[in-house]
């Protein structure tokens, strides 16, 4: 239950036309020093990308003073909320994109793919199929480590490592899709909001958007047709369909999840090595000394 010392946890993007990026870097960087406010925000040409947290004033000061500036008037924030503050540190950076995936033609703000909502989505999902008859098949645009923690159900996980990795994966897989209706998917939005585009763009012929991400679903209609947390890139590594912070946690030296179990080792050691990193340590010596 949210207190006045419970920090509340925002994240929200946009994709708009954002030249003044410069000008613009201090006056957050001061504000959110101001009000005591930690994560990071991104501010690119083609928009701005955030994730922040501090107290309810704090915040909501935050917000009016980026809705000030018409371009973020209707911007779509998305909350939760922590008993400590999750970051550790103020960051606002100056980027090229706020979320890379190295394709200059892929411009949201000229026009987004279709959107499925929560509700509309779970519906499919209840049924197997959409509205039309289509089959629904779940498409996972998150990081392999991020889907290890959690995912819907029968989901497509092509492994990547990177975003900028998605189009040559889906071109890969286009035929077998096809017929098929497809939603993309990730943690808040941004990236399949990128994901369906492409999509789009290369020939798929009914592909959607989940609005506001596997976040948005959460706090709109729980954990149904989702197995596992949902990773998130602060201290609490992994919510659940309440939006609760797990035991969970993310090994800094290798990036791997931790799962509690594997927390129970010897080599677990938080900030410095997990059993995950102390294997491949083993593997590459093996792998030298079968060379040597």
């Amino acid at each position: 239950m949210q207190s006045s010392n419970t920090y509340v946890n925002i994240a929200a993007y946009k994709f708009i036309t954002f030249d003044d990026t410069a000008e613009k870097r201090p006056q957050f960087r001061a504000l959110c020093e101001e009000l005591n406010l930690k994560g990071t925000i991104l501010l690119s040409p083609e928009g701005i990308n955030l994730f922040l947290a501090g107290l309810r004033e704090s915040i909501d000061q935050f917000l009016a003073f980026l809705r000030s500036d018409p371009r973020f008037a209707d911007i779509e924030v998305k909350e939760s909320y922590s008993d400590r503050q999750p970051f550790t540190k103020m960051l606002v950076k100056l980027k090229r994109e706020i979320i890379t995936m190295k394709n200059p033609l892929i411009k949201p703000e000229e026009g987004r793919a279709p959107a499925v909502d929560a509700k509309t989505l779970k519906r499919w999902l209840d049924q197997g199929v959409d509205d039309n008859g289509k089959p629904v098949v779940m498409m996972d645009t998150r990081n392999a480590f991020e889907v290890d923690v959690g995912t819907f159900e029968n989901t497509l996980d092509y492994r990547i490592e990177k975003f900028s990795d998605f189009p040559e994966v889906v071109a890969r897989h286009k035929d077998e899709l096809a017929d098929k209706t497809i939603v993309t998917f990730c943690t808040g939005g941004i990236r399949c909001e990128k994901a369906a585009i492409h999509m789009q763009n290369v020939g798929y012929d009914s592909v959607y958007q989940l609005e506001g991400g596997i976040l948005k679903y959460f706090e709109e209609v729980g954990g149904a047709h989702y197995k596992g947390d949902c990773f998130v890139f602060d201290y609490r590594t992994a919510l659940n369909p309440k939006l609760e912070a797990t035991d969970t946690k993310q090994c800094f030296a290798c990036r791997a999840v931790v799962t509690p179990r594997e927390q129970l080792s010897p080599y677990y050691i938080p900030g410095r090595s997990c059993p995950h990193c102390k294997k491949e340590m083993k593997e590459d010596a093996q792998q030298a000394q079968e060379q040597a």
